[in-house]
Protein backbone atom coordinates (compact mmCIF):
# COMPACT_ATOMS: atom_id res chain seq x y z
CA UNK A 1 0.00 0.00 0.00
CA UNK A 2 1.37 3.15 -0.80
CA UNK A 3 0.88 6.44 1.98
CA UNK A 4 -1.64 8.44 1.12
CA UNK A 5 -1.09 11.24 3.44
CA UNK A 6 2.57 11.38 2.07
CA UNK A 7 1.08 11.58 -1.83
CA UNK A 8 -1.76 14.61 -0.58
CA UNK A 9 1.64 16.86 0.81
CA UNK A 10 4.25 16.05 -1.51
CA UNK A 11 5.35 18.99 -3.71
CA UNK A 12 4.58 17.67 -7.39
CA UNK A 13 8.10 19.38 -8.07
CA UNK A 14 9.64 16.26 -6.67
CA UNK A 15 8.05 14.21 -9.43
CA UNK A 16 10.13 15.86 -12.30
CA UNK A 17 13.52 15.29 -10.11
CA UNK A 18 12.86 11.49 -9.45
CA UNK A 19 11.64 11.22 -12.99
CA UNK A 20 14.97 12.94 -14.20
CA UNK A 21 17.33 11.24 -11.87
CA UNK A 22 15.76 7.78 -13.14
CA UNK A 23 15.81 8.80 -17.05
CA UNK A 24 19.53 10.28 -16.64
CA UNK A 25 20.35 6.32 -16.13
CA UNK A 26 17.72 4.57 -18.44
CA UNK A 27 19.27 6.52 -21.03
CA UNK A 28 22.61 4.90 -20.57
CA UNK A 29 21.30 2.53 -23.71
CA UNK A 30 21.84 5.31 -26.19
CA UNK A 31 25.36 5.65 -25.52
CA UNK A 32 25.86 2.12 -26.84
CA UNK A 33 27.56 3.42 -29.95
CA UNK A 34 30.51 4.65 -27.84
CA UNK A 35 31.43 1.02 -27.34
CA UNK A 36 30.81 -0.49 -30.53
CA UNK A 37 34.14 0.39 -31.71
CA UNK A 38 35.90 -0.92 -28.92
CA UNK A 39 33.85 -3.99 -29.18
CA UNK A 40 34.98 -4.36 -32.55
CA UNK A 41 38.28 -4.98 -31.52
CA UNK A 42 39.87 -7.93 -29.52
CA UNK A 43 39.15 -9.49 -27.02
CA UNK A 44 35.50 -9.02 -28.20
CA UNK A 45 36.18 -8.88 -32.28
CA UNK A 46 32.44 -8.47 -32.26
CA UNK A 47 31.05 -7.74 -36.05
CA UNK A 48 28.81 -4.61 -37.37
CA UNK A 49 25.65 -6.73 -37.17
CA UNK A 50 26.28 -8.08 -33.80
CA UNK A 51 27.27 -4.93 -32.07
CA UNK A 52 23.46 -3.84 -33.01
CA UNK A 53 22.22 -6.89 -32.10
CA UNK A 54 23.19 -6.46 -28.81
CA UNK A 55 21.59 -3.01 -28.91
CA UNK A 56 18.14 -4.29 -30.37
CA UNK A 57 17.74 -7.05 -27.91
CA UNK A 58 17.88 -4.47 -25.19
CA UNK A 59 15.26 -2.01 -27.21
CA UNK A 60 13.03 -5.33 -27.89
CA UNK A 61 13.21 -6.22 -24.42
CA UNK A 62 12.51 -3.04 -22.82
CA UNK A 63 9.75 -2.46 -24.71
CA UNK A 64 8.10 -6.07 -24.17
CA UNK A 65 8.78 -5.54 -20.90
CA UNK A 66 7.13 -2.28 -20.56
CA UNK A 67 3.40 -3.98 -21.17
CA UNK A 68 3.95 -6.13 -17.64
CA UNK A 69 5.75 -2.98 -16.26
CA UNK A 70 2.73 -1.08 -16.88
CA UNK A 71 0.19 -3.46 -15.00
CA UNK A 72 2.94 -4.38 -12.47
CA UNK A 73 2.90 -0.68 -10.99
CA UNK A 74 -1.04 -0.54 -11.83
CA UNK A 75 -1.19 -3.24 -9.11
CA UNK A 76 2.05 -2.67 -6.71
CA UNK A 77 2.38 1.55 -7.10
CA UNK A 78 4.79 2.65 -9.36
CA UNK A 79 7.70 3.13 -6.16
CA UNK A 80 8.29 -0.44 -6.36
CA UNK A 81 8.39 -1.11 -9.97
CA UNK A 82 10.94 1.72 -10.29
CA UNK A 83 12.90 0.81 -7.65
CA UNK A 84 13.43 -2.77 -8.98
CA UNK A 85 14.04 -1.69 -12.25
CA UNK A 86 16.50 0.33 -10.78
CA UNK A 87 18.37 -3.21 -9.09
CA UNK A 88 17.91 -5.18 -12.32
CA UNK A 89 19.29 -2.60 -14.68
CA UNK A 90 22.50 -1.91 -12.66
CA UNK A 91 22.64 -5.86 -12.09
CA UNK A 92 22.64 -6.54 -16.20
CA UNK A 93 25.83 -3.67 -16.45
CA UNK A 94 27.65 -4.61 -13.08
CA UNK A 95 27.37 -9.01 -14.85
CA UNK A 96 28.36 -7.97 -18.24
CA UNK A 97 31.42 -6.55 -16.57
CA UNK A 98 32.21 -9.06 -14.61
CA UNK A 99 31.42 -11.92 -17.09
CA UNK A 100 30.39 -10.35 -20.36
CA UNK A 101 33.39 -11.63 -21.96
CA UNK A 102 31.51 -12.89 -25.71
CA UNK A 103 28.91 -11.88 -27.27
CA UNK A 104 25.89 -14.43 -26.26
CA UNK A 105 26.59 -13.10 -22.48
CA UNK A 106 26.50 -9.69 -23.33
CA UNK A 107 23.15 -10.12 -25.40
CA UNK A 108 22.08 -11.61 -22.03
CA UNK A 109 23.45 -9.22 -19.45
CA UNK A 110 23.28 -6.04 -21.53
CA UNK A 111 20.22 -6.52 -23.94
CA UNK A 112 17.73 -9.03 -22.05
CA UNK A 113 18.52 -8.52 -18.32
CA UNK A 114 19.96 -4.76 -18.85
CA UNK A 115 16.88 -4.04 -20.95
CA UNK A 116 14.26 -5.65 -18.88
CA UNK A 117 15.17 -3.27 -15.62
CA UNK A 118 14.53 -0.58 -18.25
CA UNK A 119 11.49 -1.66 -19.33
CA UNK A 120 10.25 -1.99 -15.43
CA UNK A 121 11.68 1.80 -14.79
CA UNK A 122 10.84 3.36 -17.55
CA UNK A 123 7.12 3.71 -17.53
CA UNK A 124 6.88 5.18 -14.09
CA UNK A 125 7.87 8.65 -14.51
CA UNK A 126 5.63 9.04 -17.32
CA UNK A 127 2.28 7.75 -15.51
CA UNK A 128 3.00 9.19 -12.44
CA UNK A 129 3.71 12.44 -14.22
CA UNK A 130 0.88 12.75 -15.98
CA UNK A 131 -1.18 11.98 -13.09
CA UNK A 132 0.16 15.48 -10.79
CA UNK A 133 0.62 17.59 -13.96
CA UNK A 134 -2.83 16.91 -15.79
CA UNK A 135 -2.79 20.65 -16.82
CA UNK A 136 0.76 20.28 -18.90
CA UNK A 137 0.69 16.26 -20.32
CA UNK A 138 2.66 17.34 -23.02
CA UNK A 139 5.83 19.37 -21.28
CA UNK A 140 5.99 16.82 -18.24
CA UNK A 141 5.86 13.86 -20.57
CA UNK A 142 8.60 15.97 -22.38
CA UNK A 143 10.71 16.72 -18.85
CA UNK A 144 9.77 13.05 -17.37
CA UNK A 145 12.01 11.59 -20.06
CA UNK A 146 14.47 14.49 -20.99
CA UNK A 147 16.61 13.25 -18.99
CA UNK A 148 16.83 9.79 -21.16
CA UNK A 149 18.10 11.97 -24.34
CA UNK A 150 20.36 13.74 -21.99
CA UNK A 151 21.54 10.76 -19.94
CA UNK A 152 23.56 9.37 -23.12
CA UNK A 153 25.34 12.94 -23.51
CA UNK A 154 26.92 12.28 -19.97
CA UNK A 155 27.20 8.41 -20.12
CA UNK A 156 29.10 8.68 -23.66
CA UNK A 157 31.35 11.53 -22.60
CA UNK A 158 32.30 10.34 -19.18
CA UNK A 159 33.47 6.62 -21.36
CA UNK A 160 34.50 8.99 -23.84
CA UNK A 161 36.44 12.11 -24.12
CA UNK A 162 35.54 13.58 -20.62
CA UNK A 163 36.72 10.91 -18.59
CA UNK A 164 38.86 8.48 -20.95
CA UNK A 165 37.47 5.56 -18.90
CA UNK A 166 37.34 3.23 -21.78
CA UNK A 167 40.52 4.46 -23.21
CA UNK A 168 41.98 3.85 -19.32
CA UNK A 169 40.02 1.06 -18.04
CA UNK A 170 38.26 -1.40 -20.66
CA UNK A 171 34.76 -1.30 -21.41
CA UNK A 172 34.16 -4.44 -18.78
CA UNK A 173 35.61 -2.25 -15.95
CA UNK A 174 33.02 0.74 -17.57
CA UNK A 175 30.01 -1.56 -17.56
CA UNK A 176 30.60 -2.51 -13.49
CA UNK A 177 31.09 0.91 -12.77
CA UNK A 178 28.06 2.30 -14.84
CA UNK A 179 25.70 -0.84 -13.46
CA UNK A 180 26.51 0.44 -9.31
CA UNK A 181 25.94 4.45 -10.63
CA UNK A 182 22.67 3.01 -12.36
CA UNK A 183 21.14 0.96 -9.35
CA UNK A 184 22.11 3.66 -6.71
CA UNK A 185 20.38 6.55 -8.86
CA UNK A 186 17.10 5.01 -10.06
CA UNK A 187 16.74 3.95 -6.39
CA UNK A 188 17.03 7.22 -4.79
CA UNK A 189 14.92 8.43 -8.10
CA UNK A 190 11.86 6.02 -6.94
CA UNK A 191 11.52 7.83 -3.79
CA UNK A 192 8.67 10.15 -5.54
CA UNK A 193 7.48 7.69 -7.86
CA UNK A 194 3.88 8.27 -6.22
CA UNK A 195 0.79 8.25 -7.68
CA UNK A 196 -1.72 11.64 -6.20
CA UNK A 197 -5.08 10.57 -4.40
CA UNK A 198 -7.63 9.28 -6.86
CA UNK A 199 -9.53 12.44 -7.78
CA UNK A 200 -6.76 14.94 -7.19
CA UNK A 201 -6.50 18.18 -9.72
CA UNK A 202 -4.17 20.96 -9.43
CA UNK A 203 -5.74 24.22 -7.64
CA UNK A 204 -7.93 26.38 -10.40
CA UNK A 205 -7.45 23.30 -12.97
CA UNK A 206 -10.89 22.31 -15.34
CA UNK A 207 -10.12 19.65 -17.28
CA UNK A 208 -10.49 21.40 -21.07
CA UNK A 209 -13.19 19.64 -24.07
CA UNK A 210 -11.77 16.89 -25.98
CA UNK A 211 -10.41 18.83 -29.39
CA UNK A 212 -10.71 17.13 -33.27
CA UNK A 213 -7.11 16.55 -33.13
CA UNK A 214 -6.71 14.58 -29.95
CA UNK A 215 -4.77 17.47 -28.44
CA UNK A 216 -5.63 18.76 -25.19
CA UNK A 217 -8.56 16.65 -24.57
CA UNK A 218 -9.54 15.55 -21.07
CA UNK A 219 -8.79 11.73 -21.29
CA UNK A 220 -11.67 11.04 -19.50
CA UNK A 221 -13.02 8.63 -22.11
CA UNK A 222 -11.21 5.42 -20.26
CA UNK A 223 -10.26 2.83 -22.24
CA UNK A 224 -8.21 -0.67 -20.89
CA UNK A 225 -5.77 -2.12 -22.44
CA UNK A 226 -8.08 -4.79 -24.14
CA UNK A 227 -10.49 -2.45 -25.05
CA UNK A 228 -7.61 -0.02 -27.18
CA UNK A 229 -6.45 -2.87 -28.84
CA UNK A 230 -9.77 -3.12 -30.58
CA UNK A 231 -9.19 0.02 -32.06
CA UNK A 232 -8.08 1.10 -35.27
CA UNK A 233 -6.40 4.17 -33.78
CA UNK A 234 -3.93 2.22 -31.86
CA UNK A 235 -2.79 0.60 -34.39
CA UNK A 236 -2.17 3.91 -36.54
CA UNK A 237 -0.22 5.26 -33.36
CA UNK A 238 1.73 1.87 -33.26
CA UNK A 239 2.64 1.73 -36.96
CA UNK A 240 3.75 5.64 -36.65
CA UNK A 241 5.86 5.25 -33.77
CA UNK A 242 7.60 1.86 -35.37
CA UNK A 243 8.44 3.82 -38.25
CA UNK A 244 9.48 6.85 -36.67
CA UNK A 245 11.35 4.98 -33.35
CA UNK A 246 12.96 2.59 -36.44
CA UNK A 247 14.90 5.90 -37.93
CA UNK A 248 16.14 7.74 -35.01
CA UNK A 249 17.08 4.21 -32.76
CA UNK A 250 19.25 3.37 -36.78
CA UNK A 251 21.20 6.52 -35.96
CA UNK A 252 22.16 5.84 -32.79
CA UNK A 253 23.39 2.48 -33.01
CA UNK A 254 25.57 3.38 -36.34
CA UNK A 255 26.39 7.02 -36.15
CA UNK A 256 29.75 6.01 -35.36
CA UNK A 257 30.48 3.95 -37.59
CA UNK A 258 28.75 5.94 -40.55
CA UNK A 259 30.46 8.85 -39.49
CA UNK A 260 33.66 7.07 -39.56
CA UNK A 261 33.02 5.51 -43.14
CA UNK A 262 31.92 8.81 -44.81
CA UNK A 263 34.50 11.40 -42.85
CA UNK A 264 37.23 9.78 -44.37
CA UNK A 265 36.34 9.54 -47.32
CA UNK A 266 36.13 12.69 -47.42
CA UNK A 267 39.48 12.76 -46.32
CA UNK A 268 40.14 12.99 -42.49
CA UNK A 269 42.37 10.36 -40.54
CA UNK A 270 40.06 7.38 -38.97
CA UNK A 271 41.29 9.53 -35.49
CA UNK A 272 39.78 12.68 -36.82
CA UNK A 273 36.71 11.01 -38.45
CA UNK A 274 36.02 8.55 -34.84
CA UNK A 275 36.36 12.14 -33.03
CA UNK A 276 33.84 14.27 -35.24
CA UNK A 277 31.84 10.94 -35.37
CA UNK A 278 32.02 10.74 -31.57
CA UNK A 279 31.03 14.29 -31.17
CA UNK A 280 28.14 14.21 -33.46
CA UNK A 281 26.70 11.15 -31.17
CA UNK A 282 27.19 12.18 -27.88
CA UNK A 283 26.92 16.43 -28.25
CA UNK A 284 24.60 17.08 -31.11
CA UNK A 285 22.69 13.85 -31.14
CA UNK A 286 21.86 13.69 -27.44
CA UNK A 287 21.31 17.26 -26.47
CA UNK A 288 19.09 17.93 -29.31
CA UNK A 289 17.40 14.07 -28.17
CA UNK A 290 16.73 15.61 -24.44
CA UNK A 291 15.73 19.31 -26.08
CA UNK A 292 13.19 17.62 -28.01
CA UNK A 293 11.03 16.01 -25.60
CA UNK A 294 10.68 18.70 -23.72
CA UNK A 295 9.83 21.15 -26.84
CA UNK A 296 7.50 18.87 -29.04
CA UNK A 297 5.85 18.36 -26.19
CA UNK A 298 5.35 21.77 -25.20
CA UNK A 299 4.55 22.91 -28.74
CA UNK A 300 1.83 19.86 -28.76
CA UNK A 301 0.02 21.63 -25.59
CA UNK A 302 -0.19 24.45 -27.82
CA UNK A 303 -1.55 23.40 -31.47
CA UNK A 304 -2.43 19.70 -30.61
CA UNK A 305 -0.88 16.34 -30.49
CA UNK A 306 -2.19 15.07 -34.22
CA UNK A 307 -0.68 18.05 -35.95
CA UNK A 308 2.83 17.83 -33.97
CA UNK A 309 2.81 14.10 -34.75
CA UNK A 310 2.98 14.73 -38.06
CA UNK A 311 5.34 17.81 -38.34
CA UNK A 312 7.78 15.33 -36.45
CA UNK A 313 7.37 12.61 -38.75
CA UNK A 314 7.39 14.50 -42.07
CA UNK A 315 10.37 16.59 -41.18
CA UNK A 316 12.51 13.10 -39.77
CA UNK A 317 11.54 11.71 -43.13
CA UNK A 318 13.22 14.35 -44.96
CA UNK A 319 16.28 14.27 -42.56
CA UNK A 320 16.56 10.22 -43.41
CA UNK A 321 16.63 10.91 -46.96
CA UNK A 322 19.44 13.48 -46.99
CA UNK A 323 21.23 12.98 -44.26
CA UNK A 324 23.40 10.57 -45.97
CA UNK A 325 24.87 13.22 -48.57
CA UNK A 326 25.14 15.33 -44.97
CA UNK A 327 27.64 12.61 -43.68
CA UNK A 328 30.59 13.38 -45.48
CA UNK A 329 31.27 16.97 -43.97
CA UNK A 330 31.71 17.37 -40.33
CA UNK A 331 29.40 20.53 -39.93
CA UNK A 332 26.68 18.80 -41.90
CA UNK A 333 26.77 15.91 -39.99
CA UNK A 334 26.62 17.50 -36.67
CA UNK A 335 23.51 19.61 -37.94
CA UNK A 336 21.79 16.70 -39.44
CA UNK A 337 22.50 14.56 -36.15
CA UNK A 338 21.18 17.10 -33.80
CA UNK A 339 17.81 17.46 -35.89
CA UNK A 340 17.30 13.96 -35.81
CA UNK A 341 17.83 13.64 -32.53
CA UNK A 342 15.56 16.41 -32.01
CA UNK A 343 12.76 14.87 -33.98
CA UNK A 344 13.57 11.21 -32.45
CA UNK A 345 13.40 12.98 -29.04
CA UNK A 346 9.56 13.74 -29.75
CA UNK A 347 8.59 10.52 -30.00
CA UNK A 348 8.77 10.10 -26.23
CA UNK A 349 6.56 13.23 -25.44
CA UNK A 350 4.47 12.97 -28.34
CA UNK A 351 3.31 9.29 -27.98
CA UNK A 352 2.92 8.90 -24.25
CA UNK A 353 0.64 12.40 -24.10
CA UNK A 354 -1.58 11.19 -27.19
CA UNK A 355 -2.17 7.21 -25.80
CA UNK A 356 -3.85 9.67 -22.73
CA UNK A 357 -5.33 12.22 -25.39
CA UNK A 358 -6.92 9.13 -27.21
CA UNK A 359 -7.43 6.49 -24.51
CA UNK A 360 -7.44 8.10 -21.35
CA UNK A 361 -5.03 9.26 -18.41
CA UNK A 362 -6.57 6.38 -15.81
CA UNK A 363 -5.02 3.51 -17.62
CA UNK A 364 -1.83 5.15 -19.21
CA UNK A 365 0.81 3.21 -17.63
CA UNK A 366 -0.63 0.05 -19.06
CA UNK A 367 -1.60 1.44 -22.64
CA UNK A 368 1.32 3.21 -23.23
CA UNK A 369 3.43 -0.15 -22.16
CA UNK A 370 1.10 -1.85 -25.25
CA UNK A 371 1.81 1.25 -27.72
CA UNK A 372 6.09 0.85 -26.57
CA UNK A 373 6.09 -2.03 -28.56
CA UNK A 374 6.21 -0.24 -31.34
CA UNK A 375 9.50 0.99 -30.08
CA UNK A 376 10.82 -2.84 -29.57
CA UNK A 377 9.84 -3.59 -33.47
CA UNK A 378 11.54 -0.25 -34.26
CA UNK A 379 14.89 -1.20 -32.58
CA UNK A 380 15.46 -4.57 -34.12
CA UNK A 381 14.57 -3.57 -37.57
CA UNK A 382 16.27 -0.17 -38.21
CA UNK A 383 20.02 -0.95 -36.41
CA UNK A 384 20.00 -4.68 -37.69
CA UNK A 385 19.05 -3.56 -41.02
CA UNK A 386 21.60 -0.75 -41.09
CA UNK A 387 24.38 -3.05 -39.65
CA UNK A 388 23.91 -5.71 -41.78
CA UNK A 389 23.57 -4.37 -45.06
CA UNK A 390 26.83 -2.40 -43.98
CA UNK A 391 28.42 -6.26 -43.48
CA UNK A 392 26.70 -7.22 -46.81
CA UNK A 393 28.62 -4.86 -48.79
CA UNK A 394 31.53 -5.08 -46.62
CA UNK A 395 33.61 -7.14 -49.04
CA UNK A 396 32.02 -4.93 -52.54
CA UNK A 397 34.17 -1.74 -52.10
CA UNK A 398 31.21 0.21 -51.29
CA UNK A 399 32.35 2.04 -48.42
CA UNK A 400 30.02 4.56 -46.99
CA UNK A 401 28.08 3.98 -49.64
CA UNK A 402 26.38 0.88 -48.26
CA UNK A 403 24.66 2.70 -45.90
CA UNK A 404 22.19 4.46 -48.51
CA UNK A 405 19.64 2.05 -48.79
CA UNK A 406 19.08 2.13 -45.18
CA UNK A 407 18.54 5.76 -44.91
CA UNK A 408 16.07 5.74 -47.77
CA UNK A 409 14.04 3.03 -46.10
CA UNK A 410 13.85 4.82 -42.95
CA UNK A 411 13.39 8.21 -44.45
CA UNK A 412 10.65 6.55 -46.41
CA UNK A 413 8.67 5.49 -43.41
CA UNK A 414 8.62 8.05 -41.81
CA UNK A 415 6.94 10.32 -44.57
CA UNK A 416 4.17 6.85 -44.46
CA UNK A 417 3.77 7.66 -40.91
CA UNK A 418 2.99 11.34 -41.56
CA UNK A 419 0.46 10.13 -43.80
CA UNK A 420 -0.95 7.85 -41.57
CA UNK A 421 -1.08 10.68 -38.67
CA UNK A 422 -2.91 12.76 -41.43
CA UNK A 423 -5.98 9.88 -41.23
CA UNK A 424 -5.76 9.06 -37.48
CA UNK A 425 -9.34 10.31 -35.36
CA UNK A 426 -9.55 9.93 -31.54
CA UNK A 427 -11.92 6.96 -30.86
CA UNK A 428 -15.11 6.92 -29.45
CA UNK A 429 -16.21 4.46 -27.16
CA UNK A 430 -19.74 3.01 -28.18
Amino acid sequence: MQDSSQEKVMNRSLVVVGALLIQLCLGAIYAWSVFTPYLKKAPFNFSNTQTQVIFSVGLAVFAVVMVLAGRWQAKAGPRKVALIGGVVLGAGYILAGLFGKNFISQVIFIGVIGGTGIGFAYVCPIAVGMKWFPDKKGLITGLAVAGFGFGALIWVKLAGSWGHLLENMGVSNVFLIYGIIFAAAVIIGSIWMVNPPRGWKPAGWKPPEESPDGGGGSGTTNFLPAEMLKTPQFYGIWLMFIFSAMAGLMVIGIIKLFGIDALQKSGLTAEQASAAAGTAMAVFYSIANGLGRIIWGTLSDKIGRKTSLILMCFFQGIMMLIFFWMGGNTYLLYLGAAIIGFNFGGNFSLFPAATSDFFGTENVGRNYGWVFTAYGVGGIVGPIMAGAIRDAAAGSGSGSGAWLTAFIVSGVACLVAAVIGLIIKPPRKA
